[in-house]
């Protein structure tokens, strides 16, 4: 039965995809024809809508709506050539110094909009061109571009982690956060060292910085974006604000900086933000209702179970058990979106790398950097297609200048799933 039910739920799924019907609405659908294998209609139905509601009904997914709106403020006040200037002062005197700040530049981005998207977007869109300019290879600076998109989804404040903790048995939000800076910074470092590489045996330029943009005002401009990032996670650690406070501190805070600061956001600006961040939150809101829905139709239907079987059966070992979940992992990145993926997958296996000794935490940390590798990996990963769009170069001519960079992203993603100490040293001291 196991394996009907997983069959009808993945053909389902899957054919809904294709024929472009939304993901909450594909995963709904699944889910309710594989409840009806084992209960009437009338039972799943009430069954189905019961989990639904029961899953939203959550004060911690307060946070979620929060974020969103600090974020899409801060992605409106205008920070991204701020942010460009404030990395320019440490990668300026480096070769293929324009790469290096495209890097850092979405990292710090990425971070505060907690889009992968507005990064490679507000900060490749105006370091591409720059690079080109400087004479660099547009493959190259696009390359770069795509490649380093992604970190800030991995760098708190992240909804990514919000999600996994929800769903991952209460996973501790701080140590998610915390392993999220250096799983990170890893990620940034890799995609550096490969592009300085480049950089020196091409001779790409270093950049001197004008005589008008001074290292005070560079400061005063980008600094306070970039204590948002620290405000909110030494706040949570130190026990001042939860995650859940956080998040509402981040709204005015991001406020007070475009309104005030930066003034680059008037009140006028804020209805229309509000009904962004009403859509982006109801979006999630929903992909969390549906997900709890398939999650209890494989419950019911011993899915999950059934997959736990197969793969213990295969072997014991905890390395190649990481190893194929990885590669699933991966795998599922490059059609589905970060946020859904988290929700359907967590409660299939989590229970497995528990069972093997694997921390929660270390888990979301690789899970959740595993799904964002994915967003950039072809066939149909949405940032690649994003950068390639933003680069003006065809997505089929991106392959190539994108394979060093591949891997060193997966060599890191080697490194934080086999050796955890090195992302989970900070969590266990904050433990």
């Amino acid at each position: 039965m196991e394996l009907q039910a997983g069959l009808i739920l993945l053909i389902v799924f899957i054919i809904l995809l294709v024929v472009g019907m939304p993901i909450a609405i594909s995963i709904a659908v699944a889910s309710m024809s594989t409840l009806l294998l084992v209960i009437p209609f009338d039972v799943a139905t009430f069954s189905s809508a019961q989990k639904m509601v029961g899953s939203i009904n959550s004060f911690s997914l307060v946070a979620i709506p929060f974020f969103v709106f600090s974020g899409i403020i801060m992605n409106n006040g205008g920070i991204a050539q701020k942010l460009v200037n404030f990395a320019l002062l440490f990668v300026g005197r480096i070769p293929g110094a324009l790469a290096h700040t495209n890097v850092i530049g979405n990292a710090l981005f990425g971070s505060i909009s907690s889009s992968a998207i507005a990064a490679s977007t507000a900060i490749g869109g105006v370091l591409v061109p720059q690079q080109v300019n400087e004479g660099y290879d547009r493959k190259f600076a696009t390359a770069v571009n795509i490649a380093s998109a992604p970190t800030g989804m991995v760098i708190p404040p992240s909804t990514a982690f919000i999600m996994f903790s929800l769903v991952g048995g209460g996973a501790s939000i701080s140590g998610l956060f915390l392993g999220g800076y250096l799983v990170g910074a890893l990620w940034s470092i890799g995609i550096m060292i490969v592009a300085f590489v480049i950089a020196k045996k091409r001779k790409y330029p270093t950049v001197t910085r004008s005589a008008d943009t001074s290292v005070k005002k560079v400061l005063i401009e980008a600094v306070p974006s970039v204590l948002l990032i620290f405000i909110i996670i030494g706040g949570i650690l130190t026990g001042i604000f939860t995650a859940i406070e956080a998040s509402a501190i981040s709204v005015v805070y991001a406020l007070f900086l475009a309104l005030f600061y930066y003034k680059t956001v008037k009140l006028k600006d804020l209805p229309a933000m509000l009904v962004q961040a009403v859509q982006m939150s109801g979006t999630i809101m929903f992909l969390l209702a549906t997900s709890s829905m398939m999650s209890f139709a494989m419950a019911f239907t011993g899915i999950p179970q059934a997959i736990s079987t197969g793969i213990l059966g295969l072997t014991d070992n905890p390395i190649v058990i990481l190893l194929l979940i990885n590669l699933v992992l991966l795998l599922v990145g490059m059609f589905m979106d970060v946020a859904p993926a988290i929700l359907i997958f967590t409660p299939i296996f989590l229970p497995i790398v528990t069972s093997v000794g694997v921390d929660p935490v270390h888990y979301g940390l690789f899970s959740i950097m595993n799904l964002c590798v994915g967003s950039i990996t072809p066939p149909v990963g949405t940032g690649l297609y994003v950068g390639a769009s933003v680069g003006k170069v065809k997505v089929e001519q991106m392959l190539k200048p994108m394979l060093p960079f591949y891997g060193v992203i997966l060599f890191v993603l080697f490194l934080i799933t086999y050796f955890p100490a090195i992302v989970m040293w900070l969590p266990n001291l904050f433990a």
